[in-house]
């Protein structure tokens, strides 16, 4: 299956998330063969960045959303597992600090953007703006309600300026959500991941719901879209964001560049000597 053309968002149509099931798992995909063809993609992805890198001429920003233990941690460590830290980059955005409160939502956001070469993952994002700042109310509807055309804009930008943007909403079933969170508490190892938050944020779930479809509907764009990828299935979530990100960057048509300096030149003076 193509998860680009089955998964993505087509602009300006209206998303309904209790018509994806969360519990999707492929077309015949089983979780020993998933993982099999993950592992492949992971190693060719590393091949791809570093192509993306070697030209240093575009970039690519993928963005991570999804509610609490939707995976975005995990897609992080088993699909971007392959390439090369050296031009990779992850950055998670918390509640702002007094200073990044004190500009326009997305100064702080620029500032992480991805330079020429690079790749960089979002985990959260822009759209925490108008998702948590709209369930809880942290700025007004006239306030929140005018991002959507700022963010279109800001990533058109983006794209303007040759960086390729991939968008992943992690969808997640809320009995999922509660189980995982059964599980944090079991293992001792990730209680810490854990909070009184976590589960009273549940209580707001039909608005943040509300508020996804809205996100997702109004910036999924041709150049910067959005996938809903079903994400009960670890290993299924797992497999579409690697195959789509492979696709994307292939689609590219990357090449080594080409050397600066005479090879052969270099050769006959410097090595030349040494064979005979």
């Amino acid at each position: 299956m193509d998860y680009r053309k089955g998964l993505v968002v087509r602009p300006s149509h209206k998303v309904k998330l209790g018509s994806i099931d969360p519990g999707f798992k492929g077309s015949g995909e089983d979780k020993a063969s998933a993982e099999a063809k993950t592992a492949r993609l992971v190693e060719k992805l590393g091949d791809l960045q570093y192509l993306l890198y070697a030209e240093n001429r575009r970039s690519l920003l993928i963005c991570l959303q999804g509610l609490d233990a939707a995976g975005k941690d995990g897609t992080i460590r088993h699909v971007m597992t392959g390439m090369n830290p050296q031009g990779t980059r992850v950055h998670a955005f918390k509640v702002p600090s007094t200073l990044e409160a004190s500009h326009d939502f997305l100064w702080r956001i620029h500032a992480q953007a991805p330079a020429r070469g690079e790749v960089v993952v979002f985990n959260r994002s822009h759209y925490e703006d108008v998702l948590v700042a709209r369930v809880h109310s942290l700025v007004p509807k006239k306030v929140w309600s005018k991002r959507y055309d700022v963010i279109n804009e800001f990533e058109n930008d983006l794209v303007e300026a040759g960086t390729v943007i991939l968008k992943f909403f992690l969808h997640i079933s809320k009995d999922e959500q509660l189980r995982r969170f059964k599980q944090r508490l079991d293992d001792p190892k990730r209680r810490w991941k854990i909070s009184e938050a976590d589960y009273s944020e549940r209580k707001s779930w039909p608005d943040y719901v509300k508020a996804y479809e809205e996100a997702l509907s109004r910036t999924s764009t041709d150049a910067a879209p959005w996938f809903v990828v079903p994400a009960d299935h670890k290993w299924f979530r797992n497999l579409a964001i690697a195959q789509i990100i492979r696709d994307t960057l292939d689609s590219l048509g990357m090449k080594t560049p080409a050397p600066t300096v005479d090879i052969a030149e270099i050769k006959r003076k410097y090595h030349s000597a040494a064979e005979d």
